[in-house]
C-alpha cells in the first residue's frame, strides 16, 4: 500500500471524515449539525501537528507526507466545506459564485505556500514553526461558528451580506503576507471555549432547518444565472 500509516495522521483523517459528514449535513439542510462538524474538525486539526511531532523517528519522507496530507485535508475541511456552507446559507447569484470561488482559490494559494515554506524549514530545522505567514486557513472553523450567531440578531438578507463580506475578507487575509505569532495553549483553550459556547447556543436556540434537496438545487441554479 502506498502512503505512510501511523498514529501521526489519525487526527488529520478524523478531521477530514467529520468534515465530509458536515458537508452531507449542509446538503441536507441540517445546518446546526454542520456547524458542530466544522467546529469539531477545527478542534482535531488543532492537535494533529502536536501528535505528529511526538514521533521522534519520522523519516524525511514521512514528514513531507504529513505536510502534504495535512494541507490536502485542510482544503476540504476549511476551504471547500465552509464555502459550500456559505452558499447554502444564501451566498448565491453571480456574486455568490465569485465569493465562494475567490475564497477557495485563496485557500489553495495559502496552503500551497505553506507547503513550500514548511518543507524548506523542516529541511534545516525541526520542531514547530512559531509564526504564521498570513491567516491560517483553520481560522474559519472559529470565525464561521461565531459569525453564525449574528443570524439571531440581524435580518436574513443582512446576514447573507455578512457572509459575502466574510468570504472576501477572510480569503484575502489568507494570502496577505502578515506575520502572526502562533497562539499560546492558554489562548487556544479560550478559543475552544468560545467556539464551544457558540455551537451550544446555535444547536439549542436556532430553528431547525431542513431543505428539500431537488427543489433547493433548482432554486439555487435559477438564482445563480438569473438573479
Amino acid at each position: 500500500m502506498i502512503g505512510f500509516y501511523s498514529y501521526t495522521v489519525i487526527l488529520t483523517y478524523l478531521s477530514l471524515a467529520i468534515s465530509m459528514i458536515g458537508i452531507t449535513q449542509v446538503v441536507e439542510g441540517h445546518f446546526r449539525m454542520a456547524i458542530l462538524c466544522l467546529a469539531l474538525s477545527g478542534l482535531l486539526d488543532m492537535f494533529d501537528g502536536k501528535v505528529a511531532r511526538t514521533k521522534k523517528n519520522r523519516t524525511d519522507d514521512e514528514k513531507l507526507f504529513g505536510i502534504q496530507i495535512d494541507s490536502l485535508c485542510d482544503m476540504v475541511c476549511f476551504g471547500a466545506f465552509p464555502a459550500l456552507f456559505c452558499y447554502y446559507l444564501g451566498v448565491r447569484g453571480l456574486l455568490g459564485v465569485f465569493a465562494v470561488s475567490y475564497y477557495c482559490i485563496c485557500s489553495v494559494i495559502r496552503l500551497a505556500f505553506f507547503n513550500v515554506l514548511e518543507a524548506k524549514r523542516q529541511s534545516v530545522e525541526g520542531g514547530a514553526n512559531k509564526f504564521y505567514h498570513g491567516l491560517p486557513i483553520t481560522s474559519m472553523a472559529i470565525i464561521l461558528p461565531i459569525s453564525y450567531l449574528l443570524n439571531f440578531a440581524v435580518d436574513e438578507s443582512v446576514f447573507r451580506w455578512i457572509l459575502f463580506a466574510l468570504l472576501f475578507i477572510v480569503g484575502t487575509f489568507f494570502i496577505v503576507d502578515i506575520k502572526l505569532k502562533k497562539p499560546s495553549n492558554k489562548f487556544l483553550a479560550i478559543l475552544v471555549l468560545v467556539v464551544g459556547i457558540a455551537v451550544i447556543v446555535i444547536i439549542t436556540f436556532s430553528k431547525k432547518y431542513h431543505v428539500e434537496l431537488p427543489r433547493f438545487i433548482e432554486r439555487s441554479l435559477f438564482h445563480m444565472f438569473f438573479k
